[in-house]
């Protein structure tokens, strides 16, 4: 009876309360809502029943009280933050209504579950957060003192910033297999650290060239870029596996030429000479030109080590393609190289009606001392050597 008697007063308190609120007394319902709030401090429904009746009476610090009272019960709950900024905006405090308007969009449930009320009230939240990110991201800017450059620098402020903001996501390394520890999360490396790039750069031509009587040729030395063997998990690569709507030519392949599609791309192969490629035994380097049909889409994946970076020339690239490394997108253009972490998530498409070509391949991280390289070479062979997988010998380095 001790037990009951609470809880039934409770629910008769907030039955009258609610009564109040339809007949429009909103006195008598702030009264019973207090009542019951009291007696009951870790219902929610309660502080905002009482929270929305001294809103409606125009009392607006009472209710953000009311409020902090449903939050102290439920900290992440939707509809509490939701009327807090509200409130907030109400006593004039718009910047920290806006900030925490970011949270209440995060905590969002979808809108169809929401009523229409709520809906536009979320809608004015996302607004508010909207404009004071781009105020913030403004100012910040401005407090840079970068004005017009567009080097390295600028950019790195402008990831941070974004970060600050909220407008960036964060991704970090996650290598399918090899996770060399200290080595940076860069999504585009600078050009500078390839001194190599114009020279490759300037081979463009004649490695398109190559690739299109390649293509040209049709079949032979095409092969799907996914092949994944029967009764393994192919996850997001089920649409791609063994398809022909994403194909590789490979050049290098698993540390070796392949004798007969390099006789065929000689220029290519010249070119290659130039670049920084990793030698370890059964598994590097690695170069290819890699087709991506039309209407294509590969999905957001990680590669296998971060000692590595893989480098990309476009080649052919029709209007509707793009990349996404980490929260960078951007737009391949024919001849301008870049080099990118692939164990950071990213994703390609090919929207146009046209295929798109680029040759792609291995690089040493420009991070990596000679001796770390070394180092990393000899274990991956005695790993390999270790599982069966690599012939007794020393490392390729």
């Amino acid at each position: 009876m001790a037990v009951a008697d609470p809880i039934n007063a409770v629910a008769a308190l907030k039955e009258r309360a609610d009564q109040a609120l339809r007949r429009a007394d909103l006195a008598a319902a702030r009264t019973l809502f207090e009542q019951a709030a009291l007696l009951a401090p870790g219902r929610v429904d309660l502080w905002l029943g009482l929270a929305a009746s001294r809103r409606a009476l125009g009392d607006h610090a009472g209710a953000l009280e009311a409020v902090e009272g449903a939050l102290t019960a439920e900290p992440r709950s939707f509809p509490g933050l939701l009327m807090k900024g509200s409130l907030l905006e109400a006593l004039g405090q718009t910047t920290q209504a806006a900030i925490l308007y970011g949270i209440v969009v995060r905590l969002a449930p979808p809108a169809g579950q929401l009523p229409e009320p709520t809906r536009a009230a979320l809608a004015h939240a996302r607004s508010l957060h909207e404009r004071y990110a781009d105020d913030l991201a403004a100012s910040l800017m401005a407090a840079a003192g970068l004005g017009a450059e567009t080097g390295a620098l600028a950019r790195r402020a402008e990831t941070f910033i974004g970060a600050i903001t909220g407008r960036r996501q964060i991704f970090q390394q996650e290598p399918a297999q090899f996770h060399y520890p200290g080595m940076p999360a860069i999504e585009f490396y600078e050009r500078e650290e390839f001194p190599w790039l114009e020279t490759l750069e300037a081979e463009t031509d004649a490695i398109r060239e190559e690739a299109q009587a390649v293509w040209g040729e049709g079949g032979p030395g095409l092969e799907p870029y996914i092949e994944y063997p029967p009764g393994a998990p192919v996850d997001q690569w089920a649409e791609l596996n063994h398809s022909q709507r994403w194909t590789a030519f490979h050049l290098l392949r698993d540390g070796k030429p392949v004798d007969a599609n390099c006789l065929r791309c000689p220029r290519t192969m010249a070119a290659l000479t130039v670049v920084d490629q990793p030698h370890v035994q059964g598994r590097s380097p690695a170069a290819m030109y890699s087709i991506l049909r039309p209407r294509t889409r590969i999905p957001p994946h990680t590669g296998v080590s971060n000692t590595r970076v893989v480098l990309h020339l476009p080649l052919i690239v029709p209007e509707g393609c793009g990349f996404r490394v980490g929260g960078e997108t951007r737009q391949w253009r024919e001849g301008e190289a870049w080099v990118f972490d692939d164990t950071i998530n990213h994703e390609a498409w090919n929207d146009s009606d046209r295929p798109r070509a680029i040759f792609m391949c291995d690089v040493w991280s420009p991070r990596l001392s000679g001796e770390e390289r070394e180092m990393i070479g000899r274990l991956t062979v005695a790993l390999d050597r270790f599982n069966g997988f690599a012939p007794e010998g020393e490392a390729d380095l």
